[in-house]
């Protein structure tokens, strides 16, 4: 690396201005930001960030999926680029930085590079990949995953959110359904950026997380069938309530999700009462279930523990209980390589840094099945994500974009 490419810091103020300037599409009343994918203010904020991509001179082309690619062109063009992003999408009650931050920071790393005159010896390409957050529709990275193909690009596009859109035409409203095809775009490699979303790296002091794994997922829809009768003439012994059972079945993920130590967590994030009213007992309800571990002999346990519980209680309470996984991920191991790669450049920039596991999916997750990747860590003010609270400061998001630039100039070399 040249005496200039190893000096080089990104301009702190520009990335920070950047992702509060983006933080309007779908700002909320709290701080936070709703930019649901493929929604109306998902729209505006990639127009902007095509727009941002093609000021960097960028070479920006849209996948069948949404996905948004900016190639910055290399020395050797024969060999594909190493990407870096991440996404632009958040939860219906989100922050300013989740996703956000690493696709600003990959934008930041290529306006640096320009502004130094900097070139790289492989290409760069930014990234911004479609449904990161799984909040609209299901599963979650979803984009990655097609691309890596564990999803064709028909199913994806055939996914329907809780009004019945499907992708394909959420995709055609905002006017990005590219002509690319899924998968087209090789890369050497992927670095992404992102915060957190935990609690370690503040409560050690610690800048920068060099992330080496991450936990595996297990989803389960599920659905209680009981029976629907009056709340004030039903005897208890006699009732089949759907919300009770439901109420057993939280616990017994808690407790199932303690039994197995630290390395797992089990969550009911969803539940819905099918006719709702307030003198009838509940007999019908549609929940789900999210498990993680970065163990997959505890995701097996997990699953069969979940599963014989379930049988239990809705066996003793009379009622049907259809479980139905309908996504599991391996626990990602990330390339030891690149691992390395972004130790060296925290230690070298001279942040306090440590080895850490990813307690949440990412699109890096997906794409280190088929190619080397890892990803930066930087703190969230008490590990707080998918809230509007969700909080960083300027000075931790510029050494994450830091360590992500030397670990990327290390990856696709400094053309001499």
């Amino acid at each position: 690396m040249t005496k200039t490419a190893s000096n080089l810091q990104i301009d702190s103020a520009r990335l920070w201005g950047t992702i509060h300037e983006t933080a309007r599409f779908g700002a909320t009343p709290k701080g936070g930001v709703r930019r649901l994918t493929l929604s109306a203010e998902d729209k505006q904020v990639r127009d902007w960030f095509r727009e941002a991509c093609e000021a960097a001179g960028l070479e920006l082309h849209v996948d069948a999926l949404g996905s948004m690619f900016g190639l910055r062109r290399g020395r050797d063009m024969s060999k594909p680029p190493i990407g870096l992003g991440s996404h632009l999408d958040t939860q219906p009650t989100g922050g300013k930085y989740d996703g956000v931050l690493g696709t600003l920071a990959a934008l930041e790393v290529v306006r640096t590079l320009n502004d130094a005159g900097i070139e790289t010896e492989l290409p760069l390409c930014v990234c911004n990949w479609t449904n990161e957050e799984g909040s609209r529709f299901a599963p979650a990275m979803m984009a990655s995953a097609a691309h890596v193909g564990d999803f064709t690009t028909a199913d994806i596009l055939s996914r329907k959110d809780a009004e019945g859109v499907t992708v394909a035409e959420a995709l055609e409203a905002i006017g990005y359904r590219g002509e690319t095809p899924v998968g087209k775009q090789k890369f050497s490699g992927f670095v992404e950026l992102h915060i957190e979303q935990g609690p370690l790296l503040e409560a050690e002091g610690k800048t920068i997380g060099v992330v080496d794994s991450g936990q595996g997922v297990l989803w389960y829809d599920g659905k209680i069938t009981g029976f629907e009768s009056h709340a004030g003439s039903t005897p208890m012994p006699l009732r089949r309530d759907a919300l009770a059972t439901l109420s057993e079945i939280v616990l017994a993920m808690e407790s199932i999700a303690s039994k197995h130590g630290p390395n797992a967590v089990g969550t009911i994030g969803e539940a819905v009462i099918a006719k709702p009213s307030r003198n009838v007992i509940p007999g019908e309800i549609a929940f789900t279930v999210d498990c993680r571990s970065a163990d997959a002999d505890i995701m097996d346990a997990l699953d069969r523990d979940l599963r014989a519980s379930v049988a239990e209680i809705a066996a003793r309470r009379k009622v049907d209980v259809a479980l139905d996984l309908v996504w599991r991920k391996e626990p990602t191991h990330f390339h030891p390589g690149f691992v390395d790669t972004i130790e060296n450049a925290a230690r070298t920039l001279g942040y306090s840094h440590r080895r850490i596991t990813s307690g949440a999916g990412h699109d890096a997750c997906n794409l280190n099945t088929i190619m080397p990747a890892a990803m930066v860590f930087v703190p969230c003010k008490d590990g707080i994500s998918h809230n509007e609270l969700e909080d960083a400061t300027q000075a931790d998001c510029a050494a994450g974009a830091n360590v992500l630039m030397h670990a990327v100039l290390a990856l696709a070399g400094v053309a001499a």
